[in-house]
């Protein structure tokens, strides 16, 4: 934010003074409790004084100040503001607990805060972009049309030489199909224009060659033309479709020419045909019928009539539409005569009353707002005019901004503002109210003198199509969040924790890598263009957590201290951009995994340069698809999951790997030059595995590859706290991903011992398991998260796979968006759950606590104090469920998303907290581990207990008690005495010493005393036949001799 902002934020509160601004309504606690902070309140003339306190006598002398010192002295300067208030704006300033603070430092901190509050304005009014991305088009020749398809979800683009591209919801190409008339062998037939028939499931296409052609959408063959219309006196250029909601018999098809004709075909019985079939025509329904446009002046067609208007007297019709509310069609050139003209239907509706705007130089484009009443349009002489409909004299405004001619304009209905694209490539959004130019976007494309450019805004989807000839690009909105807090601008790609400085480090798609305090969630420092602009996807820290790891999708693994020097740079990709996914740290080796088959290896001893370059792995490459994740179990275990849904095993030390583990499968593995079919173990069916007893048992089979991503693995986790799973079985292998599953494997037997279903229809999820193997995190792209408990699950083989889910603990949606990753960590003693999101958030919240916090809301947070309170809380919570919820079933476990609500703030503004919606199950065990004794314990049973009721049981009515009768007193009430007086205290025995050793020992302990005399008597009889047999070898050599 410049200087000049900051000076007028800052002159906006100098009538403040002591007291809190004054509040709003619809401002959130959060946004209350940021206007009542030290902070937001001082000032311009309050930083006076405190500049000229930090001023001192000899130049260019700093002063510092302690916290002391600070607090006493800006209370008698200031003249208001209590010393704890300028006590904690302290701590904040002196982030580095350097032990003092300077001017420099403070104002620093101060930009830093309105810079923050600026962006957050913005954000509430402006809408926010995604990078800008070019589609992968198959177009060769300039686009004429891009068209959204409501009944089938699909875009629709069409170029000059008659491509078609059909494209998925997600923008992904789907096929594209040749667009054919009977001229098409001719190299100057173009296509014009493009418009979708929603209501009867057509496009109309038009030519060149002055005919308009409907192609039915569900036709049986691949793409046949139903109906062609034949006999224009011009080339139509443009043209426009409408259908009546209420009555979809009833449409328009309006298109304007190169001659300056403005016509239109107004059918009123779409449904049944758009056209009267003569009764000599052929009986094939697929057949293409040809009409004539003279059949249809003359009336011949009765379920369509035709208007038009020559007003344009020989212009190019340069756009065309028709308005119901206005009942008028709308047409426009680049003339500066009869510019603009609306035809107005009249009462018989099969005549038109014209109306023209002559607007100088002429427009390009135009659009309408139909609640506004406003006809925008793109001026040729750079300006952006407002008109009403029914004046045509002059503008009722002009947007002045553009420094080349606007080419195109369209509004943004919900917000009431107004795009505009000019000829320079640059993008303006304006406020129609205050007619301002709130947002500027200079669009990178090719420089160019002679280029064709679309303009095309999907509001549904939030999806603004720019088309540069043949090249379309697009900018995406992000999602709204209802003015949800952002930990990061950009989408957050990773999280860890750092129990050594117990902080939480975050990293984003911008190279934002950011550091917070877990207990209090405050921002201490941030490194930016870690790598350039390229995404950061993900981070590890190495074993003492004194080194972050971040990698890169520009090839790049880069090492660096917390102080933000980067000490190596490790070449992954070899020059080329990669997706790196995980980066695996070891004693001896740094490990790779996320773009190719092969795992990438780093050995530590050679880390005496900056640039690194990366080795050879030993057991070469094992995966048929893309290595996604990988764990490790000591001493020397490595599994590693690719996105076919294969989990390979290696030795670690020697770098071969020895079996395959997949939901229907397993294999085992020989050597890396083995080019032989492998041998498999046949599942039966596709839902069951046994393990592996020996290779006798094993079958040839063949097996498919998996390349939809269904069973791709995402996450792996090794259960290191279960020790003797060798000896007495169970799972010690976790994995994750594709469809939702979860499971559990025993890598001693090979053998698939569970897998359930944890989160439906969402596709893939990321997991995370605590230290301990108690608990296990799952996540997927709609923002839930689930917890389960593991603590018993799988722990003994069995033959047949179960597919029973372990214990839910809880459910519910931390964030709005796709979780990117999942930590979990333990904190005074409980344990925490951190999460990040494409949704630009990084929440952290406890295992049973209904308690979130969003790292970045404006009042920060004591966790310890927090965790107690919500302990007390779950206590109680748990003695309700206890006595009122039944055991649940799994399909009463798992949540529909769509019947849950989001986060909303708590009284005390301090935590976001999960509606009743949310999923709480805790078992006897975790609440004997995270709860008090029954003997401490308080039960509360007024309002607030009933308000934290399970939400299964939220619509019951629950009244007051009844009293009881009165009960007479058991008789060890009564008579305390007799019952629980305390009877004297025995006089016990006094055990005697034992005696020393020395006195009790009799004889020297010798060793042979441990042995039978057998074995004894054995031993001395070899001795002596030993040494007779020594004895005669001597006698003889000395007789030899």
């Amino acid at each position: 934010m410049s200087s000049q902002n900051a000076a007028l934020e800052l002159n906006s509160r100098s009538q403040l003074g002591p007291k809190s601004p004054e509040r709003t309504e619809g401002v959130t606690a959060d946004e209350d409790y940021a206007a009542s902070l030290l902070e937001n309140q001082l000032s311009v003339a309050d930083f006076v004084k405190i500049q000229r306190a930090f001023e001192s006598p000899e130049p260019r002398e700093t002063i510092c100040m302690s916290r002391e010192e600070f607090m006493h002295r800006m209370t008698q300067v200031v003249g208001w503001g209590t010393e704890e208030e300028y006590g904690e704006l302290y701590d904040k300033v002196d982030m580095a607990q350097e032990g003092f603070i300077t001017w420099d430092k403070l104002t620093s901190f101060i930009l830093l805060v309105l810079y923050e509050k600026d962006e957050r304005a913005k954000s509430t009014v402006v809408p926010q972009w995604k990078d800008l991305e070019f589609l992968p088009v198959k177009h060769k020749d300039n686009i004429q049309k891009v068209i959204f398809l409501k009944n089938s979800c699909r875009y629709l683009t069409i170029s000059k030489e008659g491509l078609l591209g059909v494209w998925g919801e997600n923008l992904k190409l789907q096929e594209t199909l040749p667009i054919t008339s009977d001229a098409t062998k001719l190299k100057h037939l173009w296509v014009t224009s493009l418009v979708s028939l929603e209501n009867v499931n057509k496009i109309a296409v038009a030519f060149t060659s002055k005919e308009i052609c409907f192609y039915d959408l569900l036709s049986k063959e691949e793409f046949s033309c139903q109906y062609k219309l034949q006999g224009l006196k011009g080339t139509p250029i443009c043209m426009d479709y409408w259908y009546d909601s209420l009555d979809a018999n009833e449409s328009i098809l309006s298109f304007g020419d190169i001659t300056g004709k403005v016509q239109a075909i107004a059918f009123t019985a779409a449904l049944i045909s758009l056209f009267e079939r003569p009764a000599s025509a052929c009986e094939d329904e697929e057949a293409t019928m040809t009409i004539n446009w003279a059949e249809l002046l003359s009336g011949c067609h009765k379920c369509c009539h035709i208007l038009e208007h020559k007003l344009h007297h020989g212009d190019w019709v340069r756009q065309v539409t028709y308005n119901a509310s206005l009942d008028a069609i709308l047409s426009s050139t680049t003339s500066n005569t009869n510019t603009m003209v609306l035809a107005w239907r009249e009462k018989s509706r099969k005549h038109l009353k014209m109306t023209s705007f002559n607007i100088a130089q002429g427009i390009h484009a135009f659009d309408y707002h139909s609640q506004l009443n406003l006809i925008a349009t793109a001026g040729i002489n750079n300006k952006v005019c407002l008109w009403n409909p029914y004046v045509v004299s002059k503008p009722v405004g002009v947007l002045w901004g553009h420094s080349a001619s606007v080419i195109a304009v369209q509004f943004f209905a919900e917000r009431k503002q107004l795009f505009s694209f000019s000829k320079d490539k640059v993008l303006r959004l304006w406020d129609i109210q205050y007619q301002l130019s709130i947002q500027r976007i200079a669009c990178s494309f090719p420089k160019s003198q002679d280029f064709r450019c679309l303009f095309h805004f999907d509001e549904a989807h939030g999806r603004l199509f720019i088309s540069f000839n043949n090249q379309l690009a697009l900018l995406a909105m992000k999602s709204e969040a209802s003015k949800r807090v952002k930990s990061h601008e950009k989408a957050v790609t990773c999280v860890l924790y750092n129990s050594v400085l117990k902080q939480v480090i975050s990293s984003d798609v911008g190279s934002t890598v950011s550091f917070w305090l877990i207990d209090t969630g405050q921002k201490i420092k941030q490194f930016t263009g870690c790598h350039g602009n390229a995404e950061i996807s993900t981070m590890a820290l190495d074993a003492n957590e004194t080194r972050l790891l971040t990698g890169s999708t520009d090839g790049t693994i880069k090492i660096w201290d917390f102080n933000g020097y980067c000490h190596h740079t490790l070449n992954v990709g070899q020059d080329g951009a990669v997706d790196i996914s995980q980066i695996l740290v070891l004693k001896k080796t740094i490990l790779v995994t996320g773009w190719q088959r092969a795992i990438t290896l780093f050995r530590l001893q050679n880390f005496n340069q900056f640039f690194i370059q990366s080795e050879e792995w030993k057991g070469g490459v094992q995966h048929h698809d893309d290595i996604l994740c990988a764990a490790f179990l000591p001493p020397q275990t490595l599994a590693t999951g690719s996105y076919d849904g294969e989990i390979v095993l290696w030795n670690n030390s020697t770098e071969n790997a020895h079996h395959v583990l997949h939901p229907d499968y397993q294999r085992l593995l020989k050597s890396k030059l083995d080019t032989e079919p492998q041998k498999l173990l046949s599942a039966e069916g596709s839902h069951s595995t046994h393990p592996m007893a020996d290779q006798s048992t094993m079958e040839v089979c063949t097996f498919q590859i998996d390349t939809e991503g269904n069973t791709a693995v995402m996450r792996l986790f090794f259960l290191k706290a279960r020790k003797n799973t060798a000896v007495t079985g169970g799972a010690n292998l976790v994995s994750c991903g594709g469809s939702g599953y979860v499971r559990f494997w025993d890598t001693f037997k090979k053998q698939l011992l569970a897998e359930f279903l944890a989160h439906s229809g969402v596709g893939s999820i990321i997991m995370s398991i605590d230290k301990m193997n108690q608990y296990l995190t799952t996540g997927d792209a709609d923002g839930w998260l689930k917890i389960w408990n593991i603590e018993e699950y799988c722990l003994n083989s069995s033959k047949d796979k179960t597919t029973r889910a372990p214990t839910l603990i809880r459910s519910f949606r931390p964030h709005v968006d796709r979780i990117s990753s999942v930590e979990l960590c333990e904190l005074s003693g409980r344990l925490l759950i951190i999460s990040s999101s494409a949704d630009c958030s990084i929440c952290v919240t406890d295992v049973c606590s209904a308690s979130i916090w969003i790292f970045g809301q404006a009042k920060h947070w004591h966790i310890e104090k927090c965790l107690s309170l919500s302990k007390r809380e779950t206590n109680l919570m748990e003695s309700k469920i206890q006595e009122d919820i039944p055991s649940f079933s799994k399909e009463e476990l798992c949540l529909d998303p769509t019947e849950n609500f989001l986060l909303k703030k708590n009284n005390d503004d301090s935590i976001y907290t999960v509606r009743p919606s949310e999923d709480i199950n805790l078992t006897i065990k975790h609440k004997e581990r995270y709860t008090y004794k029954k003997k401490t314990q308080k039960y509360y049973y007024g309002e607030e207990v009933i308000k934290k009721s399970c939400s299964t049981f939220r619509s019951l009515s629950i009244g007051a008690l009844k009293e009881l009768p009165e009960v007479n007193k058991p008789t060890f009430l009564l008579d305390l005495e007799k019952y629980f007086r305390k009877e004297p205290e025995e006089e016990q025995p006094q055990i005697p010493e034992l005696p020393s050793l020395s006195e009790t020992l009799k004889a020297v302990f010798d060793e042979k005393n441990l042995f039978p005399e057998e074995i004894l008597d054995r031993e001395q009889k070899a001795k002596q036949l030993c040494q007779e047999t020594n004895h005669e070898v001597k006698i003889k050599k000395k007789k030899k001799s």
